[in-house]
């Protein structure tokens, strides 16, 4: 490799480097693109021109006016007193102000400029999230991925045992007459459905099943998640909560990132009675802002998204209703740390539900 010429002149303006990356040099982001701007602006030129009209006025006081004063009052003392009220402090408070007025522009254009590249990181996530895969996605992406998979594996499984159950129940036989000889048979009730024979779904199954299993290896959710799709009402709702999550991943909101408030089960029996509005206002608990407003935003523009939505906030109430009646309060509190819980307070208040 050849040796840099000594001789070229050191002001040279440094060459740009090889590979056409000097054009992305400038960071896009605002907050490594740092403005360059004058260091003097108009304030610094207001408060020098306030600061020369007083000092030009006191000086008129004191050349014109100051010298008729009777010779008893014309004392050093007095005069340096004077002086300092006069002349000093009201050009130190203008510099003040001008000072302080300086210090807050700077802090809206910091203000401004990292809202940017908030903004700018955002958006490049979710672009990245909409678009190809990269090849190395995040673990939370790559959790949801799998419990996707093995959702949709399980549901595969039950549809599968379903479908080979029904081919070999035996047709029902065209009703016979029954012989009058054999009355004291007991007769067997025919018609007797699937749904009839299942036990009922406990709350804690029908708890962790809405909260999804935490990974590929929890079998306990599994389990709870197998017996409440045998369940109708809660499987329609467990149905209508996967949809809804996979939804909201798309734009990078995840429950397991949201802290909502808790709100007393007080305030969610009155949600289950029919209460709506200021009254159930608690249950809206989502505070992050970025979440409410991409939620938003989704709600407005995507009509598969808003259909989801209502269809989900719509099983949520009815399946909700049902089991607040034998639900205790240890139990409602269980189910509103639920994933599918978040997604209601999240979607609730984006849809207006406790305005």
């Amino acid at each position: 490799m050849a040796e840099p010429d000594a001789s070229a002149p050191q002001d040279q303006a440094p060459r740009a480097p090889r590979g056409g990356n000097a054009a992305a040099r400038p960071a896009q982001i605002g907050l490594y693109d740092r403005p360059k701007g004058s260091s003097i602006t108009e304030i610094e030129i207001i408060a020098g021109g306030l600061s020369a009209l007083w000092l030009l006025g006191t000086a008129i006081y004191f050349t014109f006016i100051a010298a008729e004063v009777p010779e008893g009052a014309n004392e050093a003392g007095l005069r340096g007193l004077l002086t300092l009220l006069v002349v000093v402090l009201p050009v130190a408070m203008i510099w003040v102000a001008a000072t302080a007025a300086r210090a807050g522009r700077v802090m809206r254009e910091e203000s401004q400029r990292l809202q940017a590249a908030i903004d700018a990181i955002r958006h490049s996530y979710i672009s990245q999230q909409q678009g190809n895969k990269p090849a190395g996605e995040s673990s939370i992406a790559r959790k949801l991925d799998e419990l996707t998979a093995s959702l949709r594996k399980t549901e595969i499984a039950l549809a599968g045992l379903q479908g080979r159950e029904e081919p070999a129940r035996p047709a029902a036989p065209a009703p016979a007459p029954t012989p009058p000889a054999s009355e004291d048979q007991p007769t067997l009730a025919l018609g007797t459905q699937a749904g009839d024979m299942t036990q009922p779904l406990s709350a804690e199954d029908f708890t962790r099943a809405l909260n999804f299993p935490e990974t590929a290896e929890d079998k306990a959710g599994f389990d709870a998640l197998r017996r409440a799709l045998k369940d109708r009402s809660a499987a329609q709702l467990v149905q209508a909560a996967q949809d809804v999550l996979t939804l909201l991943s798309q734009d990078g909101i995840y429950m397991d990132d949201l802290r909502p408030d808790r709100a007393r089960p007080e305030v969610w029996r009155q949600f289950a009675s029919g209460a709506r509005g200021r009254t159930i206002a608690p249950l809206g608990g989502i505070r992050d802002r970025s979440s409410l407003a991409l939620a938003n935003a989704r709600m407005r523009q995507d009509p598969i998204f808003r259909d989801a939505a209502h269809h989900f906030l719509r099983r949520f109430d009815r399946t909700f209703a049902e089991f607040e009646k034998q639900a205790t309060d240890e139990e409602i509190s269980m189910l509103a740390d639920t994933r599918t819980a978040r997604a209601f307070m999240l979607l609730g208040r984006c849809a207006g539900t406790f305005d």
